[in-house]
């Protein structure tokens, strides 16, 4: 009787876990496809919203799941990048998937990694900082990895003198970035816990 219901448990748990990585591999395509659902334009800058689902998909199926999530979200940029980029740098740099699937990979990494470790102390502070971890992953990579495999493209494409390149780019980081690891580490305990939860 024991292995029987460990057995159901068990199979309610792989249904579960599936279900939730199938339904968070639709959200990545929308939000690649709708205009405006996975990027928020605003005045003097745009807001990626993508990585909070890669952030997701690392805090409630781990790791490996986040970084597979993550995956998707490089490869479906890096062939865009070849057929209808989204900017005239996109074609010179997203094209390599060391800077387009890459750092997307590791979001769900670092994310997944950082929850495990405070789960079972601290929840609610893990996922804060999953979310912010993840988000500056993303974006400490991507401009850092144009910065130093990109460095001529990019200074032409920003309209900048070459040595105000990187200080141009960590001004980037500070006016995007850290709004979206701000709006990341508050979304990842709003969406995770329930998520969390339910997996209970």
């Amino acid at each position: 009787m024991r292995e029987s219901e460990e057995g159901t448990l068990l199979r309610r748990t792989n249904a579960y876990h599936i279900s939730v990585l199938a339904v968070l591999i639709a959200i990545i395509i929308v939000q690649n496809v709708v205009p405006f659902f996975g990027y928020i334009p605003l005045p003097g800058l745009s807001i990626t919203t993508i990585h909070i689902t890669v952030i997701v998909a690392a805090v409630v199926l781990g790791p490996k799941d986040g970084a597979l999530i993550g995956g998707i979200w490089g490869v479906i940029d890096w062939v865009r990048a070849f057929i209808a980029p989204t900017s005239p740098l996109a074609p010179l740099v997203f094209t390599n998937p060391l800077v387009s699937v890459l750092p997307r990979i590791l979001i769900g990494v670092v994310a997944g990694l950082i929850f495990k470790k405070f789960r079972e102390t601290h929840p609610t502070w893990g996922l804060t900082l999953a979310g912010v971890a993840g988000a500056l992953t993303n974006t400490v990579l991507v401009l850092g990895l144009i910065g130093s495999l990109y460095s001529h493209q990019a200074a032409g494409f920003y309209q900048v003198d070459l040595s105000q390149l990187m200080p141009y780019l960590l001004t980037i980081v500070a006016t995007n970035g850290i709004p979206e690891a701000i709006l990341a580490g508050i979304l990842a305990p709003l969406i995770g816990r329930p998520l969390l939860k339910f997996k209970r």
